[in-house]
């Protein structure tokens, strides 16, 4: 695998901004690896970070790296700050960033596919947020997502009685201002069935000790209740932590591999 880091500046967001790729090589015989790549552009995992990390985090706190040389796919990192992949009510415009600038950026730069079958997303916590948001408010770009303990309910997240509730507010104003929008996970599944949207394959996980599991097994829940075919893991006795979504991005990729994604 190749791996590089890139600096370009953002019209959206009127900075400098970052994202690390991770590129499959079709050099032969690298030892200790076994590197399936494809001919022409490399499917691509859209990997969104947490909301205390960064660009980086996904390669300092898991072997992301050496787990993808397996399946011969790109991997994109972008740094969306503490944004919720939001366009933040007193803030950047993330959401536009990641899903309109940041694809034709790396799409620019690199060989990346743009077969909707080849593009994935994924993210853990504020990043499990973006990438079914992502997922559900592009199904026409994306047919496969994962959260890792994600944010998936911010209607319910405001409830919740910790983080720093002024932030929160900083990234999405009141709950009026959430509801029934791109940020409203649950009305986004409910308004995909009633208009008929063909949904990306969605895969969500949860370990029973961390703090959001009752909020990711209420998410869940009401998929099931729209009849939305998601697979659904607890794991009892792990929390909010690194180790858990270290093993969860490979159990990710291995479930991905399982998809039959060229006819969805």
């Amino acid at each position: 695998m190749a791996l590089l880091g890139c600096r370009f500046h953002s019209n959206i967001l009127k900075i400098q901004t970052s994202m690390n790729v991770i590129l499959p090589e079709r050099t032969p015989g690298i030892i200790g690896k076994k590197t399936s790549v494809p001919a022409g552009t490399f499917p691509v995992l859209w990997l969104f970070h947490g909301l205390s990390d960064d660009e980086n985090s996904w390669l300092r706190n898991t072997s992301i790296e050496r787990y993808v040389d397996d399946y011969g796919i790109a991997v994109v990192m972008p740094d969306a700050q503490r944004s919720y992949y939001n366009d933040m009510a007193a803030g950047g415009r993330y959401w536009h960033f990641i899903s309109e600038e940041l694809i034709a950026k790396a799409r620019s730069f690199f060989p990346l596919s743009h077969r909707r079958e080849d593009n994935f997303a994924a993210g853990l916590s504020m990043g499990g947020f973006g990438a079914f948001k992502f997922a559900l408010n592009r199904p026409d770009l994306i047919s496969a997502a994962g959260s890792f303990s994600g944010v998936v309910n911010i209607l319910e997240r405001f409830n919740l009685k910790r983080g720093n509730p002024e932030e929160f507010a900083r990234m999405f104003g009141t709950p009026e201002d959430v509801r029934e929008t791109v940020n409203d996970l649950p009305w986004l599944l409910s308004q995909s069935i009633s208009k008929g949207v063909t949904l990306p394959h969605l895969y969500q996980c949860c370990g029973t000790e961390d703090s959001l599991f009752q909020l990711n097994k209420d998410f869940y829940n009401t998929t099931r209740m729209l009849g939305i075919p998601v697979h659904f893991e607890e794991d009892p006795g792990f929390a909010h932590t690194w180790d858990y979504w270290d093993l969860k991005i490979r159990s990710f990729l291995s479930w991905l591999e399982l998809q039959n994604l060229s006819e969805i």
